[in-house]
């Protein structure tokens, strides 16, 4: 399928359950045809431009990397999903991905989402016994100003519920849980719980009222955010507001999203790996083997700081920049041109100093020697 005839996934909105399901469904993105510079020069202005096109947005989404973080991610989201199959007098626990931005945790959460969701309607059928929808996944997106009645508005907008925008607080929450239960949402997905001010009245309200979804909800609650134990989710507190967050932490497992490192022979080659992996997704006539894993390794490094939201923000912007001009490889002068994220770019000098100076390397030990 080429990029012209495939659904277009740059136009969604993810809390609105159709975009979701447009998310779930969508086929698996097909790799446009590696050519060399002779088959480059062959095609007419037409097919050069479909073909560019199609290299555009294929390197704009070579993700998910099934790296050895989303793995164990993924284990352990499906050990405690698939635990909380208790009646529903009983509480379910829920779980909290938090991670430092860039380490790709809401895409672990969401191709999670996405297999959780495929699963559940293979083995149950897309409408339930009464005739509904079937919608196992319910995502909402928070933001800095959510109260209590902001996020049940959100989880209806999610379900383009007619009362969304005229109901109070509690008749909200109501609503919310008749989708809920309608339509058997087994997982509800909060991503950005960071934006929440938890030590303000809102935050305390929506403390309570995740409390209070897990009780009625039959739901696994999986909570995203950034430094989220800082923000005192999990912690022992001794006021009144502190003990309210207390009890969610009782109620919550904390997942993470490590970043890659490069201090052990282990971590060295879950980089290479990676590198190798994305190697193979490149689309450019003049990549070859060992373009990034042998040749630019150490800088790629630098570049990330083992970050890999970093990491594929520099590669998709090295292609695009390598398609445009007709460089057609990535090299360390081509992306010494290319821009990154701040925080990366902060954190690039000390770093890229300690490689070239070989203080550290992100090479295995099997590399090295064949050097």
């Amino acid at each position: 399928m080429s990029a012209a005839d495939a659904p277009d996934l740059g136009n969604l909105a993810l809390s609105r359950k159709e975009d979701f399901q447009a998310f779930v469904e969508a086929p698996r993105r097909a790799r446009p045809e590696l050519l060399s510079r002779t088959a480059l020069k062959a095609l007419d202005d037409g097919a050069l431009v479909a073909y560019n096109r199609d290299r555009r947005q294929w390197h704009a989404n070579l993700g998910p990397i099934r790296t050895p973080q989303l793995a164990a991610l993924h284990e352990d989201l499906w050990d405690i999903v698939d635990s909380n199959q208790q009646d529903g007098d009983k509480a379910k626990g829920a779980v909290a991905v938090d991670a430092f931005p860039g380490l790709g945790k809401t895409t672990a959460v969401l191709a999670f989402a996405r297999e959780f969701h495929r699963r559940e309607i293979a083995e149950h059928g897309a409408f339930t016994v009464q005739g509904h929808e079937r919608w196992p996944v319910c995502r909402v997106g928070l933001t800095g100003n959510t109260g209590m009645k902001d996020l049940n508005r959100a989880m209806l907008e999610f379900f383009s519920h007619p009362g969304r925008q005229t109901s109070t607080a509690a008749q909200l929450g109501l609503q919310a849980l008749d989708c809920v239960l309608s339509c058997e949402v087994r997982l509800l997905v909060l991503d950005d719980l960071h934006f929440l001010k938890w030590r303000k009245t809102s935050g305390i309200e929506v403390s309570n009222h995740l409390k209070w979804i897990p009780n009625e909800f039959p739901v696994t609650l999986l909570k995203v955010g950034v430094g989220l134990a800082d923000k005192g989710l999990f912690s022992e507190g001794e006021t009144a507001g502190d003990t309210v967050l207390a009890q969610t932490g009782r109620r919550t497992t904390r997942l993470d999203m490590p970043p890659f490192t490069i201090g052990t022979e282990q971590g060295r080659r879950h980089w290479r790996q990676l590198l190798l992996a994305l190697e193979q997704r490149i689309v450019l006539a003049d990549t070859c083997p060992g373009m990034l894993a042998d040749d630019l390794c150490d800088y790629l490094f630098a570049r990330s700081t083992g970050h890999i939201g970093s990491l594929m923000t520099l590669v998709n912007r090295g292609c695009q920049r390598a398609v445009r001009t007709g460089t057609e490889r990535l090299t360390r002068d081509l992306l010494d041109r290319v821009r990154n994220d701040a925080a990366a770019e902060h954190a690039r000098t000390e770093l890229e100093y300690a490689l070239q100076t070989a203080q550290v390397t992100s090479r295995p030990r099997s590399v090295q020697a064949g050097r």
